[in-house]
């Protein structure tokens, strides 16, 4: 809407993705801090809670009376922002809204299955809801490579020149970043706030990326590859930013709402698209540390019980682990915000190292 202010009416101040933005994060902001309170009085009256898996540490069982489902809220807050500030012809916005969506989409189904269906904490089972993220996945990698202009090039950090063209291949590791980034995230969901801030700071650290290789100047100067259109997608970064600091004050240990399957999957489909677009997809791994760390720790967890009988925490996610061990859940929440904003650090500083 603002953007069409300023082609219809020429009021030049709505041409500016910064000023966009920042309005952006304020509709967002607000819109989930009024709507999350009534979210969550109607969720109690459902009874929308998620079960607690069994496995457990002992501190989550009093956790089983929390609502779910708070990321349909910042999701929908992040939406209607974009839609009121964005520039709504801009190819990559609409792409991305879907992805938004459609992994909200998938994450809503796995939360309702949990609270209706089974009444456990199971939800859909691995292989539907791995082949609805891959089919999603799918559909924005098909659109990305035929209806944009967004080139195949292999970046990595440090390096200026991209390393090879994947052409086809792009779809492939297209696909396997998205559906990656979206299921790292949701395996970092498991304290109050956990995963919020992080991802606040990775669509910060993205937003930056996209806005200036959506600059024809700025891209020149810091040598980053120059895409046309991309800078809109700061604004939709904004807007998600926006909405996670809204629901980080409910969230907040102790938590009176969860953001459930339909919050994370959405924010890590998107951060992995934002990655994506700006050639950052290596660089994510940095952008992300706190959401590949937790992988790992799942990954070397279950790998060392199969091969070796053994395991190598305590319990998997790394979270739980540190629970355990018996750190406070404040302690390790903070202590792994800590991690995030160094690592998101790091990689702004990459920018001007190539």
């Amino acid at each position: 809407m603002l953007y069409w202010l300023y082609s219809h009416f020429h009021i030049n101040l709505f041409y500016y993705i910064t000023l966009r933005g920042g309005i952006a994060f304020f509709i967002s902001f607000a819109l989930t801090l009024y709507l999350m309170p009534k979210f969550i009085k109607w969720a109690k009256t459902q009874k929308l809670n998620q079960p607690i898996f069994d496995l457990a540490p002992k501190t989550h069982k009093n956790k089983g009376k929390t609502p779910t489902m708070g990321g349909i809220v910042f999701v929908t807050s992040t939406v209607i922002s974009t839609l009121l500030t964005a520039k709504l012809t801009n190819i990559y916005i609409l792409i991305g809204l879907l992805t938004i969506v459609s992994f909200s989409f998938i994450g809503a189904k796995d939360d309702i299955s949990k609270i209706i269906g089974k009444k456990n904490s199971a939800g859909l089972s691995p292989k539907i809801k791995f082949f609805l993220q891959i089919f999603f996945a799918f559909i924005v990698a098909i659109l990305l490579f035929w209806t944009t202009k967004l080139s195949h090039e292999f970046y990595i950090p440090f390096d200026k020149h991209p390393l090879f063209n994947l052409n086809y291949f792009s779809i492939f590791f297209w696909i396997l970043v998205i559906v990656s980034t979206s299921n790292a995230v949701n395996l970092t969901d498991g304290l109050d706030g956990l995963a919020t801030i992080p991802s606040i700071f990775s669509f910060l650290t993205l937003g930056v990326f996209v806005y200036i290789s959506g600059n024809a100047l700025l891209s020149i100067h810091f040598l980053l590859p120059k895409i046309s259109d991309i800078g809109e997608i700061a604004i939709v970064a904004a807007a998600f930013v926006g909405a996670l600091t809204g629901f980080l004050w409910f969230n907040c240990h102790p938590a009176e709402i969860f953001m459930g399957d339909s919050g994370s999957l959405s924010i890590g489909a998107f951060m992995g698209y934002m990655a994506i677009i700006s050639k950052n997809e290596i660089l994510l791994i940095l952008i992300g540390f706190v959401f590949v760390i937790e992988t790992l720790s799942v990954i070397l967890q279950v790998g060392s019980f199969k091969i070796r009988k053994k395991r190598v925490f305590f319990m998997a996610p790394l979270h739980h682990h540190f629970e355990i061990y018996g750190w406070a859940e404040s302690k390790i929440i903070v202590r792994f915000w800590i991690i995030a904003i160094i690592a998101d650090i790091i990689a702004l500083i990459t920018i001007k190292i190539r």
